[in-house]
């Protein structure tokens, strides 16, 4: 994801689901979505097994 703008894509989602951010929110949502892509960037680095199975429950 090395060229991802997230700027661009706040804007984009914003006009496809023809939301309106106002600009005083928009640097904040932008740091929030930088925070969701660095938090989804770990999980989905951690490696699994390929025999991995699904568990139905969760059981900790």
């Amino acid at each position: 994801m090395e060229g991802f703008n997230v700027g661009e894509y706040v804007d984009q989602m914003a006009l496809l689901l023809d939301l309106e951010i106002r600009d005083e929110y928009r640097d904040g949502v932008v740091a929030n979505f930088e925070r969701i892509r660095a938090i989804a960037n770990l999980v989905n680095s951690f490696p699994l097994a390929e025999d991995i199975e699904v568990a139905p429950v969760f059981e900790p």
